[in-house]
């Protein structure tokens, strides 16, 4: 065998001793091992047959590959994030370059509402939409993980209740008054809609979980650890400033505008599927919703969302 070979074989054995296994067993396992072709790594046929109609309209397949896609950018911008925030003390260069995923991440989804808003009928729209009742893309668990991992915690609290609400908190009662609460729940009653009730089922466990782990590791808390001279530097916080505003901004004002486009179509109730209010969900100036508002000035701050 020629030298590399036998260094390979070297640290192939280096590998498996450190995890008390057998070289020869996995060697010999390769001799029985298929090829890798595409569609077995990517599983092509697996994801393909992920898409499945409720209705006959043939529109119903363009809204539901948009979600799947939308849900599998969420998980790419997830992983980015988990890097960020599970790396003690991460260095600024790292710290910049997962940023710039993440935001690049984003904006495909800004720029991508172009395919809901103009890739489907508005009568085919209008028509499966009523099967999709008391569904909706509020229930988004992915778009929840990435706000707790962004920001702290106290940022995605119900502006009116946040001077209620501190670090010694408890997650549940913070759980309670998070801004999305709003879009289904009867403050006055505490009666919450079907749509929250499922999705807390579903989900409130991992949520909380995941209010806790990342609330001292989150985003903005690995900004804070960043040098202070780069914590001023100018890219930097433009690069954090792109992100909050095209999260929180630009992104939810794309989502806006595609469903007005459909629900005020004149067709239908104008309701949303899951009845929740979903204007003053969905627009910013109500909201509310700023990742990193030590980063943006007083009257930008009071008019978040304004000019949209």
């Amino acid at each position: 065998m020629n030298p590399e070979t036998n260094q390979l074989i070297e640290e192939l054995e280096q590998k498996f001793d450190a995890i008390n296994q057998n070289t020869n067993t996995h060697l010999e396992g390769l001799l029985w091992s298929k090829p890798i072709t595409y569609w077995d790594y990517i599983q092509t046929d697996a994801l393909l047959n992920l898409q499945t109609q409720r209705t006959t309209l043939p529109d119903e397949m363009v809204f539901i590959m948009y979600h799947q896609v939308n849900e599998l950018l969420f998980k790419m911008i997830l992983w980015e994030i988990k890097q960020v925030c599970h790396t003690e003390k991460p260095e600024t260069k790292f710290f910049a370059e997962r940023m710039s995923r993440i935001s690049r991440y984003f904006n495909m989804l800004t720029t991508s509402f172009d395919i809901m808003g103009d890739g489907m009928e508005v009568d085919q729209y209008m028509k499966f939409r009523n099967t999709l009742t008391p569904a909706s893309g509020f229930q988004s668990a992915q778009y929840r993980l990435i706000e707790f991992a962004s920001t702290d915690l106290i940022n995605l609290i119900d502006y009116r209740f946040r001077a209620t609400i501190d670090r010694n908190t408890p997650y549940s009662h913070a759980f309670e008054h998070l801004y999305w609460q709003a879009a289904g729940k009867d403050y006055k009653t505490g009666t919450k809609s079907f749509l929250i009730l499922e999705f807390e089922r579903k989900y409130k466990q991992e949520f909380l979980r995941y209010m806790e782990e990342y609330n001292t590791i989150n985003i903005w808390q690995k900004f804070k650890q960043l040098p202070i001279e780069d914590q001023q530097d100018a890219d930097l916080i433009a690069a954090m400033r792109h992100y909050d505003k095209t999260v929180n901004i630009t992104w939810v004002m794309g989502h806006l505008n595609a469903a007005k486009k459909y629900i005020e179509s004149g067709q239908g109730s104008g309701e949303a599927t899951g009845g929740s209010d979903w204007k003053k969900y969905m627009h910013p100036k109500y909201q509310r919703r700023i990742f990193f508002p030590e980063l943006w000035s007083e009257d930008e701050l009071k008019n978040w969302g304004e000019d949209c």
